[in-house]
């Protein structure tokens, strides 16, 4: 059995303040930092005492990696035999010698370059020090009108190799891109249609759930961060008799996150052994 885990916990602070997100320049106080980390240690204990396949993506509301138990957790993470992919979300702001102890066949970074908040320059000098290292990563920016000059540049001055996706801006006025914005936009990111204008998803199939599942600070598992529905809980092992295939109860799912894992839709296949970490197959 493989079995994938999206794990969101308690950490909210983030050290950007882009000014679309509310988690902007959030703060978390000491007791929460402690407990996040704690219950993420846990985790990583968890994680290490199975027997089954197992990949792991982190998608905190803020920055993991300026907090040194994400960084740890990713490495010991890497190092499990059974661990197929530790993955994280992030804003590459931090240095890089972390990887040092971590096995990199099996980590890998899901990058959002925030143009009001790191200089290109700066960024694509982290980007480069990933290729040096030999870590899988992708490269995203959200498809802000205003930055359309800037996410073409970024392309251009990222190898060829390195995948780069877009995430429409949410939430938008009706019509906010025009045919030939979003052309240029598809131009870089193939994909962004289904990110853009969702297919409907009542009803459709879906991986969460069954192989993939959602799992927070207190160990409780959902089938994805967008169904409130508790499967159980991860320690005392009740989620794993509710693991079954089902249809996706939503309307609408407009998250990369989500909808990558429908089997209906061409991620499993375009992005087969990296859509954890949005690198396509062909990377």
């Amino acid at each position: 059995m493989h079995l994938s885990l999206l794990y969101r916990g308690r950490l909210s602070s983030c050290n950007y303040d882009c000014g679309y997100c509310p988690f902007a320049k959030t703060y978390d106080s000491r007791e929460a930092l402690r407990r996040d980390a704690a219950d993420l240690a846990r985790f990583v204990d968890w994680a290490g005492a199975q027997r089954m396949q197992l990949s792991v993506l982190f998608t905190p509301w803020g920055e993991g990696l300026v907090r040194r138990h994400y960084r740890q957790a990713l490495v010991a993470l890497s190092r499990m035999a059974h661990v197929r992919r530790a993955a994280i979300q992030t804003n590459l702001c931090v240095g890089l010698r972390w990887l040092d102890d971590a096995d990199l066949g099996k980590l890998a970074l899901w990058c959002t370059y925030h143009p009001t908040q790191v200089g290109r320059a700066a960024f694509l000098a982290r980007c480069r020090e990933l290729d040096r290292r030999g870590v899988r990563h992708s490269v995203g920016m959200v498809g802000l009108l205003e930055d359309l000059d800037e996410i073409e540049a970024m392309r251009r001055e990222l190898p060829a190799t390195t995948p780069m996706w877009v995430n429409a801006f949410d939430p938008r006025p009706p019509d906010y891109y025009d045919a030939t914005q979003i052309a240029r936009i598809e131009a870089i990111d193939p994909h962004f249609r289904y990110n853009l204008a969702p297919a409907p998803s009542l009803g459709a199939p879906c991986l969460t759930g069954e192989s993939v599942v959602s799992v927070d600070g207190d160990g409780e598992v959902r089938r994805c961060h967008f169904v409130d529905q508790p499967l159980g809980n991860l320690y005392d092992g009740s989620f794993a008799a509710q693991l079954r295939q089902r249809a996706c109860p939503n309307a609408r799912c407009d998250c990369y996150i989500g909808y990558a894992h429908r089997p209906d839709l061409p991620f499993q296949r375009d992005y087969a052994g990296g859509v954890l970490e949005r690198v396509p197959s062909f990377v």
